[in-house]
């Protein structure tokens, strides 16, 4: 379906909304018309015509209101149901039968001969008591499911026949005015393993969850590729697939494992049609969908004769499918399906809701797709796998909303990126020319395959763009039909109504518009959506005929294609409002008389950075003492070396360790000799910048506290930084967690007194509340009361997910669905065995208030190590760690900041040193003589410095005296080394008066050698670049050469076939200053010593700009096999370098 709308200002998400709903409608127009079709025309439907009905149906004929009514009766409600189970609908007053299916007295009351009874068996009709039926534990289970809002947090409800002693899972959910309850047998291998309740279910997904949760993030492929797999290796079914809903519904394998011979389906697209509006619907409400042999025959429904309205099947697991959806599967071979719902946030950008606010507020959602299993024969799998399977794909649809996420953080930054570009070109030019004719231009705003600019009377075109005449007549086209929009998207021209759309063919089908005023027009445009679509499965025999009445995958996607033969890509709500965006500036530029000035440098901009970030630090550090002197939270902190410069009075007062004694010990004296490694490691890579959270060690006590143990503390570091931003200590940030430690081991070894510990109203005992291993709230504290407002008898015994912590209709609401999928990982992964980490966790209290803290799960275990529940404690941040956590987010922010220059500049330099290049090259062909040739060539061999030095990324791994920087192994002439190098000083030299002399005889400069010059010139402008520094005004430097030759062999074929030998020279070169009288205010003379120790101390923190380049010289120089020593004389430093180097044969 086409769809044209003006780029005007309305939100993305009216506008997402408003298409939806009319897609649906008229979506669920065509799926009424031909499923009415089908039902008419039975076994002579072509399944072909769905096509024509879809590129033909104009709206005057998608009125039928009648046929959708009973299209979607009859999918709601038709009245038959799958035979591997049966069905009994209840009336939810007297618990009488007011609807069964014909299979249910047989299976429920026939007599087995195994279980002998004198009574007469109960007979199963309208009107019978169904707690005639079952034995007491399951009669008074389905009793009290009357009482839940929510029924299905109870299922499966395990109940055994009073005849047959047979036993069912029960499975109940709501329908209008009754409750029905789909029951499915048990098989005896079964019985003990399944009839603890839904969460343990769980333990059959936990290795495929943790996978999953494993997973680092950034990949939608590999994200959808680990779910099928997972799935494959948990159901045992034939193929499964991860099938993607695209923005105009039609479907994509976007993911498939099949098990060996089976035709592969990977790649395939499917009409919307195929999986109609109303299944969709369906699988939002039943997200778990079994169909166990599409050959069985359907069982029918009895129903009370005084019932108003059929009884709707929406939520039974028991659902007959369509027939028509039977008929495909068997013409696909695929005798028995499993499919699960992904359900997602519909999107990004349509609720401005904050975390803070209520479940019902949070964003609406919409069905990202399905997993869906196939078999090739009849397969039943039991209710706690298909539950394990469900929750498998909430726990995948978590992760796609955190990598739609991604996706839109990464398109906004780049989105916000080339418009940046886009108006700095604009502004410059203040013409729209420069963003057509520039680079970048409008066709990197938005995905499209062609774009033109219609611009005082002229047209300006790039790459796959409609002639001069057919955009005239495209913009003419525009101001006679949308005269009064300003700008139009659409992916299908044709269906638009644009009247020359068959003249542009499949290669012109879809276009945006944005008018910058009613003569000036910018142009995108894209292709059918055929050329997108790529299928990766095996190709199709041409020799193969295709039925067109056989619904097939294969004829499915040429269906498709056909469909979409005329249309391209659709526009997405990001891409119009970036579209939009650009023609606001356009406008604002060309209707502005006064050019605006450009803007400030990006040495303004960096010094501007600079200023902010010092007062942003002061502000930090003044913020830190404040914190660390008043805080009632645990603060330390220690100095580069480890010693104790930092002891507040809360330290003091759990330890007993006075301020004035702590301060000056080693850290590592005050705590325990078992923490000692824990503490070290936090150290070292605090020190390194690396801060880690929530780590774990315990400090001694002394004087009056050292009889109560040591001081538990949950510590996060934060590493404290100078001006120039290197770590010159730690901060420790602590929560004392001695007495909440001592709760744990108490309840963990299940001692008797637990109950009293439990409901003590000691301010010292945390929050806590536990459920069973059914997951039903067992417990509730004082302090849970007050935390929450909920009294204990108002959660005790129920549940603890759904009812107790839930997204919708909870006691205390979890900020949404994710949220409260993370919630059932954590609990169910104890129930499990799991070890569990502490996790954030949030909430609303009984009266809305926004409740954020940490969350420990564990599990209890009887004497016999059985585990038999949970038990969790909440912890509370305080109001200073709080703050004191903000204000390290500040501080990293601040760092974040400065990253975010020092990336920028590194690629901003990246155009201008092309465009240099191009220069350089444009130059050689003007007939330069030698001189002039040579001045190029040393710009050059500059330009190939730094782009080398641009290219090492990671400043960590060039500090690394061990790190494997790419060496170059060319020939190159030692001279054009020393000429470059010798060349990036002279301007200095001349500034200041020096005099550089090379006493380089000629012989060594024409050398030819093997190795890295580029590298080796690198290391001698550094080295150059320090002396002239530290040389006086009107000073001299001289550099002098000596090469030695030795063999190390004959007949090696190292570099050449016809080399016979490989000699390597040693070059010592050697850079002196001379009749030096400097006048350093530590050193006195020449090179200051502490520049020195840096160049020979890797893992110094105090490291100058100047130290840091001498020191990356000095690895590469023993990268390279050399070393750099430094000589004092009388009024003279020398450098003196030493380098190895391959030589070149003599030619």
């Amino acid at each position: 379906m086409s769809s044209s709308r003006p780029t005007q200002c309305s939100s993305s998400s009216s506008r997402t909304r408003q298409s939806s709903r009319a897609r649906i409608l008229a979506q669920t127009t065509l799926d009424a018309e031909l499923n009415a079709e089908y039902e008419e025309y039975g076994d002579s439907f072509d399944y072909s015509k769905l096509v024509e009905a879809q590129r033909t149906t104009g709206p005057e004929q998608q009125a039928r209101s009648e046929k959708v009514i009973a299209y979607l009766h009859h999918i709601q409600r038709a009245k038959l149901i799958q035979p591997f189970g049966c069905l009994l609908a209840l009336d939810e007053k007297t618990f009488n039968v007011i609807a069964l299916s014909e299979n249910a007295p047989e299976m429920l009351t026939t007599v087995s001969h195994a279980v002998p009874s004198v009574d007469d068996p109960p007979k199963l009709r309208i009107g019978t008591n169904v707690r005639s039926l079952f034995t007491d534990p399951g009669a008074t289970a389905l009793q009290k499911a009357l009482g839940f809002a929510d029924v299905s947090l109870l299922n499966p409800i395990l109940v055994q026949c009073k005849t047959s002693g047979k036993p069912f899972y029960a499975i109940v959910h709501r329908a209008t005015g009754c409750l029905v309850v789909d029951f499915e047998p048990v098989k005896p291998t079964e019985f003990p393993a399944t009839a603890a309740g839904a969460l343990q279910s769980y333990k059959l997904a936990a290795k495929a969850i943790s996978k999953i949760q494993s997973l680092p993030g950034g990949s939608m492929e590999v994200l959808c590729n680990t779910v099928v797999k997972e799935l494959f290796d948990l159901t045992g079914y034939d193929r499964v697939m991860a099938y993607k809903f695209h923005e105009d519904d039609h479907g994509e394998v976007f993911a498939e494992i099949t098990k060996p011979g089976l035709e592969p389906y990977l790649g395939l697209h499917y009409p919307a049609t195929d999986i109609p509006q109303a299944a969709r619907f369906l699988f939002m409400k039943n997200k778990v969908r079994m169909i166990c042999d599409c050959r069985a025959r359907s069982i029918k429904i009895i129903e009370d004769e005084s019932l108003h309205l059929d009884i709707s099947l929406c939520g039974s697991t028991l659902r007959a499918p369509h027939s028509c959806h039977l008929q495909y599967m068997e013409n696909m071979n695929s005798i028995a399906s499993l499919v699960m719902a992904v359900v997602v946030n519909e999107n990004e950008d349509d609720d401005e809701v904050g975390a803070d606010q209520p479940a019902q507020q949070q964003k609406r959602k919409k069905l990202w797709g399905l997993l869906v299993c196939h078999h090739e024969s009849p397969r039943y799998v039991p209710f706690p796998l298909r539950y394990a399977c469900e929750f498998l794909a909430q726990v995948f649809a978590v992760h796609v909303n955190k990598e739609f996420e991604l996706e839109r953080q990464v398109r906004e930054k780049s989105i916000l990126r080339m418009q940046t570009m886009l108006s700095d070109m604009l502004l410059r030019e203040s013409s729209p020319l420069s963003i057509v004719s520039g680079t970048p231009n409008i066709m990197d705003l938005v995905k499209c395959d062609g774009a033109a600019l219609l611009y005082g009377g002229k047209v300006w075109r790039l790459q796959n763009a409609p002639t001069e005449s057919q955009i005239r007549d495209i913009a003419f086209w525009l101001s006679d039909v949308h005269r009064d929009s300003t700008g139009l998207s659409t992916d299908s021209l044709h269906d638009a109504g644009y009247p020359g759309a068959a003249a542009l063919g499949d290669m012109i089908c879809g276009m945006a518009v944005a008018k910058i005023n009613s003569k000036d027009i910018l142009f995108w445009f894209r292709s059918h959506t055929a050329a997108e679509i790529r299928w990766g499965g095996a190709k199709h025999d041409p020799s193969d005929k295709d039925d067109s009445r056989r619904m097939h995958p294969r004829l499915s996607f040429k269906a498709f294609l056909e469909v979409v033969k005329m249309k391209s890509l659709p526009w997405n709500d990001y891409e119009m409002d970036a579209i939009h965006s650009l023609q606001l500036i356009l406008r604002g530029t060309l209707n502005d008389d006064i050019k605006p000035t450009r803007a400030a440098s990006l040495d303004n901009q960096v010094g501007d950075l600079k200023l902010d970030g010092l007062a942003e630090l002061q502000a930090v550090t003044s913020e830190m003492v404040r914190l660390m002197e008043t805080a009632t939270v645990p603060i330390l902190a220690v100095d580069s070396n480890g010693l104790v410069n930092g002891w507040n009075q809360k330290v003091a007062e759990l330890t007993g360790l006075r301020v004035d004694e702590a301060i000056g010990r080693h850290i590592l004296t005050v705590v325990e000799e078992s923490s000692v490694p824990v503490v070290q490691r936090m150290l070292y890579l605090a020190l390194q910048g690396k801060e880690e959270k929530e780590v774990k060690f315990e400090v001694k006590t002394h004087g009056s506290k050292r009889d109560d143990g040591p001081v538990i503390l949950v510590v996060n570091a934060c590493a404290s930084r100078d001006l120039h931003d290197h770590v010159v200590g730690v901060c420790f940030v602590a929560q004392d967690m001695t007495v909440h430690k001592l709760v744990m081991d108490k309840f963990t070894r299940v001692e008797g007194d637990y109950k009293a510990i439990i409901h003590n109203p000691s301010p010292l005992i945390p929050p806590i509340f536990g459920a069973d291993e059914f997951g039903w709230c067992s417990e509730w504290n004082a302090a849970m009361t007050k935390l929450t407002g909920w009294h204990r008898d108002e959660v005790i015994n129920k549940m603890l997910l759904g009812e107790v912590f839930d997204s919708t209709n909870a006691s205390c609401l979890v900020k949404n669905k994710d949220a409260f999928v993370s919630l059932c990982i954590l609990i169910n992964s104890a129930l499990a065995g799991d070890e569990t980490e502490k996790a954030p966790f949030s909430f609303f209290d009984r009266n809305g208030k926004y409740i954020e803290c940490l969350l420990s799960v564990n599990r209890k275990v009887n004497a016999d190590g059985v585990i038999t529940g949970v038990f969790c404690f909440i912890q509370v941040p305080s109001h200073e760690l709080q703050h004191a956590l903000h204000v390290q987010q500040a501080s990293q922010q601040n760092a974040l900041t400065k990253l975010k220059a020092y990336s920028y500049m590194r690629h901003a330099i990246n155009n201008p040193l092309s465009g240099m290049l191009y220069s350089r090259k444009a130059l050689k062909n003007t007939g330069l003589n030698e001189e002039q040739m040579k001045e190029v060539n040393v710009a050059d061999s500059c330009h190939r410095q730094l782009n080398k030095i641009l290219s090492d990324l990671d400043q960590d791994s060039v500090m690394n005296k061990s790190s494997c920087l790419d060496l170059e192994m060319v020939e190159f002439v030692l001279q054009d080394a020393f000429v470059a190098a010798v060349s990036q000083v002279l301007i200095t030299c001349q500034g200041k008066g020096i005099r550089v002399s090379c006493n380089l005889p000629e012989r060594y400069m024409k050398q030819t050698v093997y190795g890295d010059g580029v590298r080796l010139q690198q290391i001698l402008s550094d080295f150059l670049f320090v002396s002239v520094k530290f040389s006086p005004v009107g000073g001299s430097v001289e550099i002098s050469c000596s090469l030695t030759k030795n063999s190390i062999g004959e007949n090696l074929h190292l570099i050449d076939l016809e080399l016979r030998y490989v000699s390597h020279d040693i070059c010592t070169l050697t850079l002196l200053s001379v009749k030096t009288v400097l006048r350093i205010k530590h050193q006195g003379k020449g090179v200051p010593a502490d520049l020195l120790s840096q160049m020979y101390e890797d893992d110094n923190k105090e490291q100058s700009d100047e130290g840091m380049s001498l020191a990356v010289s000095r690895n590469l120089l023993r990268l390279m096999n050399g070393d750099v020593r430094h000589m004092r004389e009388a009024g003279m430093s020398t450098f003196i370098l030493s380098v190895e180097l391959a030589s070149a044969p003599a030619k």
